[in-house]
């Protein structure tokens, strides 16, 4: 079964240049309106930074079987239940004939803070998978074969990033993987563990600069945590869906 990963290599550095120039153009718009306090904030919620990453999964969907998927891009198209909660909002949601295929998660940090923000994506990112995989036991999907879930977060490579960070320990000591840590290496950390407790089929940490707005440019810091990683995994799993469904 030959997979076609639709020379993701390219488009992604295409939606990374897309990224730091949608942020760019968000920021000075906030700064034109008078509320340049707002605009990192702003910014990063303009709700266009991660759409070309969303058009290279979709290339991926249509070039390994699946041309006729129903690729549910919309907010009011992109709920699905859960267990502790009547409802989740995903990022990017596939369907096919009635039958769920994917969801998937696309986020960003850039500086200069990233400490309560890692954190808030940590919680997001855990309890958005908890959520749906007891749901789906108890049948919230109807009877079908695991779907995939995936979790992509591009993050700013820079001093801040890539700093060690302290550590707290008042009464236990954290695991030793976590001691002198930067930021990104924590993301990468926690891709590695979402993916071992299986809480997403994929999990991939893209690390950027923000001067990548002219090349594209970005990297990964393992290779179980890579875009190529993500992308083939995903194109897996649609192949054989597609295989299934014939």
């Amino acid at each position: 079964m030959s997979l076609n990963l639709v020379n993701y290599d390219q488009k992604a550095k295409e939606a990374v240049k897309a990224f730091w120039g949608n942020r760019a153009a968000a920021l000075q718009k906030q700064v034109e309106s008078g509320k340049a306090d707002q605009g990192q904030r702003g910014a990063a919620t303009a709700g266009k930074n991660m759409d070309g990453f969303l058009a290279l999964i979709i290339d991926v969907v249509h070039a390994n079987g699946l041309q006729d998927a129903e690729i549910h891009v919309k907010k009011s198209a992109l709920t699905l239940p859960g267990y502790y909660r009547a409802t989740k909002l995903w990022d990017l949601i596939i369907t096919f004939r009635g039958r769920l295929v994917a969801g998937i998660e696309l986020k960003s940090q850039v500086g200069p803070s990233f400490g309560n923000n890692f954190n808030n994506r940590t919680e997001e990112a855990i309890g958005t998978a908890s959520d749906f995989w007891v749901a789906y036991r108890e049948g919230a999907f109807g009877e079908i074969p695991p779907p995939f879930t995936g979790w992509i977060i591009l993050v700013e490579d820079c001093a801040d990033s890539n700093s060690p960070v302290r550590t707290e320990e008042p009464h236990y000591s954290v695991f030793p993987e976590f001691k002198g840590s930067s930021y990104l290496k924590r993301y990468d950390l926690l891709c590695q563990k979402l993916m071992l407790e299986k809480q997403y089929t994929a999990a991939s940490l893209i690390a950027s600069e923000r001067n990548a707005v002219n090349t594209g440019e970005y990297s990964s810091l393992t290779d179980m945590t890579s875009l190529h990683n993500f992308i083939a995994s995903l194109a897996g799993h649609i192949s054989i869906v597609a295989q299934q469904i014939k």
